[in-house]
Formats: structure tokens, sequence, C-alpha cells
């Protein structure tokens, strides 16, 4: 399969229309962030290129505010219900001097507090001094993301690329994806500033270099509801309805 040979569709919702997460993955919500929210998660890239590439991105201010912000809180309810929590949040940003690609895959780890040998959760890693685990395939299912874009996303700036409906075949293996790859055609999803994609993380998705590199700054939270077996305890926790976004 290559890279840049998808056609381009943007799917415009409203928490009205969260029923198409279900049907095909994923969704694009083309306004997302207020403004006042935008600009202070803008200014933790600003200056501090370390920053990109953080896997702990729920530990700014500025991205938990974010991530259980009225519009978002209101997406995720309708998928996961008023118990969910924000539990993991990454930031990137595609630039001129850092124009990377990522390959078709499915998001099939979450991060934990500390590993825990449980039965049905393997693939044991760290990143970023962080315990990951792939669970079992029920708790992926039960998940979601939302990619918030704060740049916008076009033809030229390496949109996100998927292959809608994946989401519900499982964990997919390397000889799946190809096969995949080699029988469809993926959709780019081109995103407005302040737009998200909502996803859930089974959804087969890859990103090609930039044909115009410029700043594509993301934010990627994600979203879970219930605790996990074996002691085993999500790495953070931030409810969508506590006032104060605590860690529980």
């Amino acid at each position: 399969m290559k890279l840049g040979q998808g056609r381009s569709q943007t799917i415009l919702m409203t928490t009205q229309h969260i029923d198409s997460v279900e049907r095909i993955g994923f969704g694009i919500v083309s306004s997302l962030l207020p403004d006042d929210l935008r600009q202070d998660v803008l200014a933790l890239f600003d200056g501090d290129p370390g920053r990109v590439g953080r896997r702990d991105g729920l530990a700014f201010e500025a991205v938990r505010a974010a991530a259980t912000s009225d519009a978002i809180r209101g997406v995720v309810d309708n998928i996961l219900g008023r118990g969910a929590f924000a539990t993991k949040a990454t930031l990137f940003d595609k630039t001129p001097a850092s124009n990377w690609l990522v390959p078709w895959h499915q998001d099939v780890t979450i991060a934990v507090r500390t590993r825990r040998e449980t039965e049905g959760f393997d693939a044991w890693s760290t990143k970023g001094g962080v315990a990951h685990v792939r669970p079992p395939l029920e708790v992926l299912e039960s998940m979601v993301a939302v990619r918030l874009d704060l740049d916008g996303t076009t033809e030229l700036n390496g949109p996100l690329r998927v292959f809608p409906g994946t989401h519900d075949r499982g964990i997919l293996s390397p000889q799946e994806i190809q096969g995949i790859g080699d029988s469809q055609l993926p959709v780019n999803c081109l995103i407005p500033p302040s737009g998200g994609l909502i996803m859930r993380p089974l959804l087969l998705h890859a990103s090609s270099k930039a044909v115009k590199p410029t700043n594509r700054r993301i934010v990627h939270p994600e979203f879970a509801a219930g605790n996990l077996p074996g002691g085993l305890e999500w790495r953070d926790r931030h409810a969508l309805h506590d006032p104060t976004h605590q860690q529980m």
C-alpha cells in the first residue's frame, strides 16, 4: 500500500450525529475548541520543542482544560456515558524540520500506573517512562480519542488517513493490514482549525509526510470508562464532570 493514494473527504458532524463514530469508526467536528483554549494550548508548543511528542500531555493544565471542555465533554458523553474520563493525551507537531510519517496501524496499548501481570494484558512496554500494555479487545472497544487540530489539516500538510469501518474488525494482523491496503482506498481527514477528529482507537490509520510542511499541531486525548481488572490502574484519570478536573 502507498501513502498518498487516498481520496479526500470531510465529514462534518455534531453530537447529534455521533453514531457515525459507531458505524465507520470516526467523524469530524468542525469546531471543538473555543479560541481562548486554543491559544492556551498553542502556547505550550511555542518556544519549547521538547514538549512535542510528549505522551504526558495531561500534566499540563491547558491540555486538561481542553480535554474536559464543554464541547468535548458532550461528544464523549454521547459515546461513553457521563462516567468517562481522560486517561492520556499526546502532543504532536509536524513541521518543516520534523516532517515525519506514520505507517498504517491501530492504537492497541494503554498507559497504566505500574506493571501488574494480569490475564489478558500483554505486550508490555515503557514509553516516556510510563508503563504501557495491550489490554483485552473489550477495553479497546470501549475507548475513544478526540484528535484536536490546532492549525487545520489540508491535503498538503500530511493529513491523518483512515480506512472507514476497520474499528470493528478486532486487532488486525500485519497480513490483514496489508490486505486492507491492497483492496481499499483510504480517506484523508481534512479538519479545520480548532476542529477535531473523533475516532475509535482500533480504526486503522496512518499519516504521510507533508507535501508543503507547516506547523500541524495536534493534541490527542484518549478517553475511557470503567476500572481495569487485576489491580491495574489507568495512568491518568481526569473526570469530565469533576469541576476541578483533579486526578481521581
